[in-house]
């Protein structure tokens, strides 16, 4: 079963102009089938206030009202996905990037919540793990942006970290899904502040372990939960860490590296 790699790459790399060139050549360097997907960083918010278009956030969650969708649209699926796909070919990666409507390939829907309406905001049904894996065959780079559909014509905003994740999941059958996170910590931490204190392995055991001492800060659990979640779903295994150090997180000399097994 041949590896495949999907990277899910932070907002602090895609707002650096220095950061996310050099990220990009890592990436295409990576041997073998791969999927990118990336968010918008601070660009989209940038465009609104220029644009004069107030931004709510709610928990750190952007609420996405009709001209938000707009914006984050054309940002996201539009200038950012295609200058990636630019500097991969560059580098003689051969890439597309898609938002979730092309090919129909993450449908998903309209999020409910009794308390918050958090606008054109969506939750992954499904994805289209047959295009993919078509492409990945024909040794294409796929470059996901957080723009999905729900298949009545709505595009909706959502969650790139959920994407990455459920893109692995759906092709957990057909590859050795390797998922990786990479972001501005060199891994899971054990203090928060200090990036020498990184847990190179974490297993169910371990984790249950760590959170009742209370040796995890709060915002790692989600990314954690669903780290495992992947894992009992066929993903092979689950890699956090620094983006710069990508080509280290992905032979396991850096970072996190989560497993079902020690």
């Amino acid at each position: 079963m041949d590896n495949l790699y999907v990277i899910k790459i932070g907002g602090n790399i895609i707002d650096d102009a220095a950061k996310l060139p050099a990220f990009l050549e890592d990436f295409a360097k990576l041997p073998g089938k791969k999927i990118l997907v990336h968010g918008g960083g601070k660009l989209a918010t940038k465009m609104a206030a220029q644009l004069n278009i107030p931004q709510q956030m709610v928990d750190g969650r952007r609420i996405t009202d009709a001209e938000t969708l707009k914006i984050v649209t054309m940002v996201y699926a539009g200038l950012i996905n295609k200058n990636i796909v630019a500097q991969l070919q560059m580098h003689g990666c051969n890439a597309i990037g898609m938002s979730g409507a092309d090919g129909n390939v993450i449908q998903a829907h309209k999020r409910t919540n009794a308390n918050t309406d958090y606008g054109f905001v969506g939750d992954v049904d499904s994805v289209n793990s047959k295009l993919l894996n078509s492409l990945l065959e024909q040794d294409i780079a796929v470059v996901l942006a957080p723009i999905t559909h729900d298949k009545h014509g709505q595009l909706l905003n959502t969650n790139a970290d959920t994407i990455a994740q459920e893109t692995a999941r759906s092709l957990g059958t057909q590859y050795k899904v390797n998922l990786v996170y990479s972001f501005e910590k060199s891994g899971v931490l054990l203090d928060a502040n200090d990036d020498n204190t990184v847990i190179s392995v974490i297993t169910p055991h371990h984790y249950q372990t760590l959170k009742a001492e209370q040796k995890i800060f709060a915002g790692m659990i989600p990314k954690l939960d669903n780290a495992f979640a992947a894992l009992n779903s066929g993903v092979h295994r689950v890699i956090i860490g620094k983006a710069e150090e990508l080509q280290q997180l992905v032979k396991g000399e850096k970072g996190t590296t989560i497993k079902l097994q020690g």
